[in-house]
């Protein structure tokens, strides 16, 4: 594969997982950037905003072979004061998340901003989004 092509391919991974982020948590467009390829640090630029809506650091890797744990090391040394994320996928296929499980624990019952001052209902249950998400596909 040429470099032009891997890059773009990297590309594409990176805007998926900025698009997801962005539709999740109601944020501005503006709030997430996809860095250019090659620039050292995480794959995606976020705002003040979106960094504490989503205190990660983001590493994407659209590869046919993936090695995790040397992703997850590299979206570890982004930035230590976050909790490091890797979104992942391969051709043809769904973009996955591979994270630290206290790190998905913490995040997952932590109310997103538009729930700030809100109960946890069974309609907001993590269970129920699974099974909606799954129903879209």
């Amino acid at each position: 594969m040429r470099t032009s092509s891997a890059k773009a391919k990297g590309r594409r991974c990176s805007q998926e997982a900025k698009d997801l982020i962005v539709d999740a948590l109601k944020l501005d467009q503006s709030d997430i950037e996809v860095t250019p390829s090659g620039v050292t640090g995480a794959d995606l630029w976020m705002s003040k905003t979106a960094r504490d809506a989503f205190p990660f650091s983001i590493e994407c890797k659209n590869q046919e072979a993936l090695n995790v744990w040397s992703a997850l090391i590299q979206a570890s040394s982004h930035d230590p004061d976050l909790a490091p994320i890797l979104f992942f996928k391969r051709n043809r296929t769904e973009l996955y998340v591979a994270l630290k499980a206290k790190d998905f624990l913490h995040f997952y019952k932590k109310p997103l901003p538009s729930e700030q001052g809100e109960e946890r209902t069974e309609e907001k249950d993590f269970s129920d989004t699974i099974k909606r998400s799954n129903e879209r596909d």
